[in-house]
């Protein structure tokens, strides 16, 4: 593996488990972390890394592969600054649940001699933080892998594939015009609608905690995502609004249907399709 040096901006759920699950899987290179030094120094107990820092130019420089774990918007807030502190030949990747907007700038940004592989494993948890972190958490996942479309970047968005492979991940190979539209669907609607529907059950529960202290595991289920934290939905909000507001008028819309079909038998027809949807999942989502 020609990643001997990695760096990881971001020591959360998601940079931690990266970092936890090259260790298990026997990366021999370095690991660095950067965060706050809170943040590290959980990290560094956890084995997660080998060395951190809060300044993100000694992070970066000399590191063959830079992977950008933290907010969207964070994330196009540092690209600027890896751009100027990554060395030729390395590889920058991220794992924003938003493509467009940090493909769109890494372009910009990012000298020619450094390449760019937007990444978004399908793989997060309701809670966060390095303490939630599992070497484990990418198993059986899928990876939204985007391409750079620049000449001299095959090798290593092939190696990073491979590495993705290795820890138990399926690469999924798109543009990002396409990830923005599917993860609106699969990833972002469900968290509102989660969020709409605790909220919605906050607002109806009386002084006796009905209808709340009543609900079982399928409320339990659908709600689970509603402990999300607001600051990482709302910059998936802020840079995936019209993905997200079109999966919202859709579903309004087969809300009105299912209304409508409510003293009918031909609500039958909405449930076989909710099946089918399920049967496929089992599948691996193909046919």
């Amino acid at each position: 593996m020609s990643f001997q040096r990695i760096a990881i901006l971001g020591c959360g759920l998601i940079g931690g488990s990266f970092a936890l699950a090259l260790k298990k899987r026997g990366f021999a290179g370095e690991i660095v972390g950067c965060d706050r030094a809170d943040v590290l120094e959980k990290a560094k107990a956890r084995g997660a890394i080998d060395a951190g820092t809060s300044e993100l130019s000694e992070a970066v420089a000399n590191a063959d592969l830079v992977y950008l774990a933290t907010p969207v918007v964070t994330i196009l807030d540092l690209l600027p600054q890896v751009a100027k502190a990554a060395k030729p030949g390395a590889l920058i990747t991220d794992a924003g649940s938003t493509k467009v907007r940090i493909c769109r700038l890494a372009k910009e940004v990012l000298p020619d001699n450094v390449s760019f592989l937007g990444g978004h494993p399908m793989a997060g948890r309701e809670v966060g933080g390095i303490e939630n972190a599992d070497p484990d958490l990418f198993v059986g996942k899928k990876w939204g892998l985007i391409q750079d479309d620049r000449r001299g970047a095959e090798d290593a968005e092939k190696e990073f594939a491979e590495l993705v492979e290795k820890l138990g991940a399926q690469p999924v190979w798109m543009d990002a015009e396409t990830h923005d539209w599917a993860v609106a669907l699969v990833s972002h609607l469900p968290q509102l609608v989660s969020t709409a529907l605790a909220s919605t059950t906050w607002d109806e529960t009386d002084e006796d905690g009905l209808p709340l202290s009543l609900a079982g595991p399928g409320y339990r289920d659908l709600t689970r995502l509603a402990a999300s934290p607001y600051e990482l939905w709302r910059d998936i909000c802020l840079t995936n609004g019209d993905n997200i507001a079109r999966a919202l008028d859709r579903l309004e819309q087969r809300l009105a249907h299912i209304r409508g079909l409510l003293r009918s038998r031909d609500l039958a027809e909405e449930f076989e399709k909710a099946q089918q949807t399920c049967a496929m999942l089992k599948r691996g989502g193909r046919e």
